[in-house]
């Protein structure tokens, strides 16, 4: 049961409201912006809620248990606070969001409804639905270690203990022209052989991108320059001249672990476990079972 402020409640039970939502939306690089479904803009807690023109927002569905609450906002490209670009680059992922009922005639009576995390984002006849998750949300998140082949620790981490600021790790380059949405081009990455940032990770230090950080596919040298491939679009925000911090990568094998990086008594998977290829052999004239190690 929800239990409301008293002279909000008192408010309520009097029968004539002047009641309006609205949402303060906090992102993860700490900007805050207000939005109001009320024509006048209304100010609490060191934050101004403008009005916004077609802002709505679902019904939100409440369920018993840990399960996910969800509802979701429409509109917020009417507020001119919100750019495209910024929800396209990613900005508003995860960011957290409050939804108040506020009386608009005196904003100390209030009482916050809901706190969510923007979930998917969507685009539909030209306006974003952005997606409310419930903090039960975070109960999908895996905890602890997984009984796996593949090292279970992110490469640079306390985990890890690799220092991806050492020059043999890092190089700093420039983009030199687009191969098509999810690759750029580059100068040849002189010292550094062709995979050797496969699965690793670009800083961008420049262009509209700055700041962001996006996940390298493969890294090829051809004859003259180096193509990156990335996980996701970037070339709609990138342009000749911008420049990137690349970070090696690591494909979470044991063999790699100790080949390119010497660091194997870190390594944070269960290299011995035997695949279903070797589970299901069975024994046959030539085969290998003396008890050998799987990996050495």
């Amino acid at each position: 049961m929800r239990i409301l402020q008293q002279g909000f409640s008192e408010h309520i039970a009097s029968g004539a409201t002047s009641l309006a939502t609205c949402w303060r939306l906090i992102r993860s690089d700490g900007l805050v912006l207000g939005f109001t479904e009320h024509d006048a803009v209304l100010e609490f807690d060191g934050t101004s809620f403008v009005p916004a023109h077609g802002l709505d927002s679902s019904t939100a569905t409440s369920k018993l248990g840990a399960q996910v609450d969800n509802s979701e906002i429409t509109g917020f490209l009417h507020a001119e606070a919100v750019d495209e670009n910024d929800i396209l680059l990613g900005h508003y992922d995860g960011a957290e969001v409050e939804t108040w009922w506020v009386n608009w005639r005196d904003t100390g009576m209030r009482q916050l409804l809901r706190r969510d995390t923007i979930g998917e984002i969507t685009r539909e006849d030209n306006v974003f639905r952005f997606e409310l998750r419930s903090a039960q949300h975070a109960l999908n998140v895996a905890r602890g270690r997984i009984y796996q082949g593949l090292c279970g620790a992110d490469l640079g981490d306390a985990r890890c203990g690799i220092n991806l600021e050492d020059p043999a790790y890092r190089t700093t380059t420039l983009v030199t022209g687009l191969r098509g949405r999810q690759s750029v081009a580059t100068a040849v990455l002189t010292g550094f052989q062709s995979g050797w940032f496969d699965f690793g990770r670009a800083t961008w230090t420049s262009g509209l991108r700055q700041g962001k950080a996006d996940r390298l596919v493969a890294q090829v040298q051809y004859d003259g320059e180096t193509v990156l491939s990335f996980n996701a679009p970037v070339s709609d925000w990138v342009g000749v001249g911008d420049t990137l911090t690349l970070y090696a990568g690591c494909d979470r094998r044991f063999a790699t672990c100790r080949q390119k990086f010497g660091n194997s008594v870190n390594f944070r998977g269960f290299p011995h476990i035997p695949g279903n290829d070797f589970v299901l052999r069975y024994p046959r004239p030539g085969s290998d079972f003396n008890g050998r190690p799987l990996v050495s």
